[in-house]
């Protein structure tokens, strides 16, 4: 679909759509619970995912994907439950501004993981970077 860096661009998208999920969360979970938000938004995310897979050909028969293969998603599913969950609590009672940036933490998290677990290795500028990220993330957390 798109040439060059696509996977930027694939992230910024991301980005954007990650923005606006806090806002509408916040907004959505005012008048109701958290939990029962969560799992509304998930039906809508299944549904909206059947249909895109569906329409763009990209289903196949999930019986013959491997064992090791349904391990990891089961556990990326699990994780990314629970992490919904954590996430809409805290939209709940904190501020969104608030919220999705000590959220954005995982990006730390990630660089670390990645580098224990999948041998990436990212160099001392993005360490750097990943440093500021932290920072940011401290100094909108705590405040005097």
């Amino acid at each position: 679909m798109f040439t060059g860096n696509s996977w930027l661009i694939w992230a910024l998208l991301s980005a954007f759509f990650a923005a606006m999920t806090a806002i509408f969360a916040k907004i959505g979970v005012q008048n109701v619970d958290s939990d029962l938000a969560t799992l509304i938004r998930t039906f809508i995310i299944i549904a909206v995912l059947s249909l895109f897979v569906a329409f763009t050909g990209k289903w196949r028969n999930p019986l013959e994907i491997s064992g090791r293969t349904w391990l990891f998603l089961l556990l990326s599913g699990l994780a990314t439950g629970a992490s919904w969950v954590c996430y809409f609590r805290a939209l709940k009672v904190g501020e969104a501004f608030k919220v999705a940036p000590i959220d954005k933490l995982s990006l730390v998290m990630v660089a670390i993981f990645a580098t224990l677990f999948l041998g990436e290795r990212p160099n001392l500028r993005e360490w750097a970077g990943l440093g500021l990220v932290a920072a940011g993330v401290v100094l909108i957390a705590f405040r005097r």
